[in-house]
């Protein structure tokens, strides 16, 4: 080849003007040069380039930078009709700064009487399955120090029985983080007594596994339970409201939602009874992942103007009993419970919660399908509340709520 034309087209590679696409920091980047129009030039290397954290091979940039930067970068490179030759064309790499590295995280006051950790985390099992549990403080309050006003507890019962209860504060009531606490915590003492649970099992068996009894007596048992589900809320909302006068507050200051859902396993199925005040939910999915069931009454809202709170008593009203739920099912792969900074990030709108194909895009989320390639293993599930706590720190622009996430598995 003419040494003119060998120029020619070095000349041509180095005047073209090439962009690197923008790389942001900890997070995967992948680049591919696309050397089609030409095809007598081969980059031999990228100088400069391991102090970005990238990689370069096979015509390919990769890997996940660290730091937020400019970086000058020098494309190695030869014709194929004079390989001793190297030249040298300089390109820029910006990559830009990790959003969550702009917020700041801030200890909350561990010399607070109402303090609790700024995240926590559990795991153990539930019924013949396990579960695991976790509570993240959001951005938004530990940007400014604040507390974590979402709360849990899972507690192992009497008779086989198992709960869960998550709770989340309102961020606009001065003592949410102890609402959420009392509400889970008291919820779940409640109903750690051996004589309301064999009256509501006796109850159950009249409604699942009794034959001779009529639709009049079933439907009584049926009402005997919510009537000692009502019973498990009253008392809720009478420690939020006795606590708060003994510490001189308004009840108002103890706001906070309040879901939970009561199991035990019978010969007959999986008993699922649930209670929901507040925009968290409670979703149950099928073995086969064909069908998802929201198990509890959202309260939703233009602005969040349709947010309820255990501490309300007008909740205490004629409807109260569309809060509760009887579920039975032979057998479930996944039973969740979340606060709304999962549930605004991930599904957004309350239609999506009872989408099976919105819930598969979920657990493939969980799966490692995400920017921080963040996995939750269900079956090599060693520390699996570890995983699941680093995975709730997912970045989603505008959402900075504490995150609560509940999975029985």
């Amino acid at each position: 080849m003419e040494k003119a034309l060998i120029y020619r087209e070095i000349e041509e590679f180095k005047e073209v003007h090439l962009v690197l696409k923008n790389a942001s920091s900890k997070q995967f980047y992948e680049y591919r040069f696309e050397m089609d129009d030409f095809p007598n030039i081969k980059i031999k290397n990228i100088t400069n380039l391991r102090e970005t954290g990238l990689t370069f091979e096979n015509n390919k940039i990769s890997g996940i930078p660290y730091v937020n930067s400019v970086h000058d970068l020098d494309i190695e490179f030869y014709h194929t009709h004079d390989e001793d030759s190297t030249e040298i064309k300089k390109v820029h790499l910006f990559v830009n700064a990790d959003p969550k590295d702009l917020w700041k995280n801030i200890p909350s006051d561990t010399n607070d009487v109402y303090h609790k950790p700024d995240e926590t985390s559990y795991e153990g099992k539930f019924l013949d399955k396990k579960i695991t549990v976790v509570s993240k403080r959001g951005r938004s309050h530990a940007h400014e120090g604040k507390f974590r006003d979402d709360d849990f507890a899972v507690n192992e019962l009497p008779g086989g029985w198992s709960i869960v209860s998550v709770a989340d504060g309102a961020g606009s009531a001065i003592m949410a983080r102890e609402g959420s606490r009392l509400a889970v915590v008291s919820v779940n003492s409640f109903f750690n007594s051996e004589e309301i649970l064999n009256r509501i099992e006796q109850n159950i068996e009249i409604v699942y596994n009794s034959s001779d009894s009529s639709k009049e007596i079933q439907s009584e048992a049926g009402e005997n339970v919510l009537k000692l589900l009502y019973k498990g809320v009253l008392h809720v909302y009478n420690i939020l409201d006795q606590t708060a006068a003994e510490h001189s507050f308004s009840i108002k200051d103890f706001h906070t939602t309040l879901i939970f859902a009561l199991t035990k396993k019978f010969d007959f199925g999986y008993v699922i009874l649930t209670f929901g005040v507040g925009d968290c939910p409670i979703n149950l999915i099928s073995p086969d992942f064909s069908e998802v069931k929201l198990l509890n009454q959202m309260d939703v809202g233009e602005f969040g103007g349709g947010t309820r709170f255990i501490t309300m008593k007008e909740i205490f009203s004629d409807d109260m009993v569309s809060r509760f739920g009887i579920t039975c099912v032979n057998d479930f792969s996944y039973l969740v419970l979340m606060t709304d900074g999962i549930y605004d990030p991930k599904f957004m709108t309350e239609n999506k919660l009872e989408d099976i194909d919105s819930w598969k895009v979920f657990f493939n989320d969980l799966a490692g399908n995400n920017d921080d390639r963040a996995k939750v293993d269900f079956i090599n599930d060693t520390h699996i509340d570890q995983q699941l706590l680093t995975w709730t720190d997912f970045w989603s622009r505008g959402n900075h709520d504490d995150r609560t996430l509940a999975i029985i598995y």
